[in-house]
């Protein structure tokens, strides 16, 4: 695409001899930063369906790909040709079903058989021991982490058998965090809760639920419920340090109706 060329055109010329100082100096790793949050604001404009930002944090995504590629060339091991015929030749390996003659139709179906293709790829089907949970990246969001930790163990069978063994486990480690609390034990009370917040995250695992997705939805709506309790603050000339939490939560409460009418 002449767009994509220009794309390519553009960064090298900034990364030329007579072009840009900042980007020139620029590396991998000092491009880290950079390229976590224009991530992070993409997935902030797909949140708030707000499709002319997604335009332009998609092109700020798409502009660090093409710099690391730039980088990489640098280095002589590889350019964004190659990245782009890997991905290609990656995309049709793994969907046997459309390009191959798989007859998998089923959405769990082709996960599986995904998951199959990795590990072939891999080489893992060798007599050398390798764990389920290898290739999951270790500098993941903690959350993502663990989600994927579950996901994968769940994809050998190592699961509850259905949901409400689930929520029973969650009671059950709840129980454990007002225990530990009890006891004063700061030591246990945290091993409690990050076992209470597994269990949860396990629990939307097999709902089908992204509990990133989920944390993103009540970040937000956290967001505009607090943001009326102070404004309302501050239109009636209170200080939110001078109110009391019944006072506060009762903006909240009001909000909250306003938010079930619109609905």
């Amino acid at each position: 695409m002449k767009s994509f060329e220009e794309l390519i055109s553009v960064i090298q010329t900034l990364r030329g001899e007579n072009g840009c100082a900042w980007d020139r100096v620029q590396t991998f790793d000092s491009l880290i930063p950079c390229f976590l949050e224009e991530a992070y604001e993409l997935v902030e404009a797909i949140s708030n369906k707000d499709y002319e930002n997604l335009k332009e944090e998609l092109g700020d995504v798409l502009l660090h790909v093409v710099f690391f590629s730039e980088l990489a060339k640098d280095k002589n091991k590889f350019n964004i040709d190659d990245v782009c015929k890997n991905i290609n030749e990656k995309l049709i390996r793994r969907h046997p079903h459309v390009f191959g003659d798989s007859e998998v139709k089923d959405v769990q179906g082709i996960l599986k058989q995904w998951d199959q293709i990795k590990k072939e790829e891999k080489g893992n089907d060798s007599n050398e021991f390798k764990s389920v949970l290898e290739g999951i990246p270790k500098s993941l969001p903690i959350m993502e982490r663990s989600y994927k930790l579950m996901k994968k163990a769940a994809s050998v069978g190592f699961e509850y058998e259905n949901v409400y063994d689930s929520l029973a486990k969650i009671d059950e480690e709840l129980l454990e965090v007002k225990e530990a609390y009890n006891e004063k034990d700061k030591e246990h009370l945290e091993e409690e809760i990050g076992d209470l917040i597994m269990t949860v995250l396990d629990f939307a695992r097999m709902n089908k639920i992204n509990p990133v997705n989920s944390l993103i939805k009540v970040n937000e709506k956290f967001r505009k419920r607090f943001n009326y309790v102070e404004e309302t603050a501050y239109k009636m000339n209170k200080k939110l340090e001078d109110m009391s939490l019944e006072e506060m939560d009762n903006l909240w409460n009001e909000y909250k109706k306003k938010e079930r009418e619109v609905q």
